[in-house]
């Protein structure tokens, strides 16, 4: 019952003003496609600070090489895009927390059945 998945927690945080999705209610394939936009928008990040690294540098006078300017990138990018995607991101967390209690209420039905308990 403690389990969470990273980032999942079992509670909601009592200062979100969004509540779970009904079990049922959420799909796969609108986890998927919750799951590949959040990824876009954090590699879109990524590259738009990469560029914005490696176009000050030349403005600047200072080569920059691509790996660098895609290392601080990625470094930049992490925690601001917990920030500026936070919808997103809740909204995935909110779409597995529904999912897995489907599956746990799935599982648990499964369990009383085969002990002969009818609910």
């Amino acid at each position: 019952m403690g389990r969470t998945l990273a980032g999942v927690n079992d509670k909601q945080d009592s200062s979100s003003d969004q509540q779970v999705a009904a079990p049922g209610s959420v799909s796969g394939g609108s986890l998927a496609l919750s799951v590949a936009l959040y990824t876009l928008a954090r590699i879109g990040l990524v590259i738009v600070i990469a560029a914005i690294i490696f176009g000050v540098g030349q403005l600047v006078g200072v080569d920059v090489p691509l790996l660098v300017a895609a290392v601080f990138g990625v470094l930049i990018a992490l925690p601001l895009g917990m920030v500026a995607f936070k919808r997103l991101r809740l909204r995935v967390n909110e779409q597995i927390a529904a999912i897995d209690a489907e599956r746990r209420r799935k599982h648990d039905d499964l369990q009383a059945r085969l002990r002969g308990q009818a609910d």
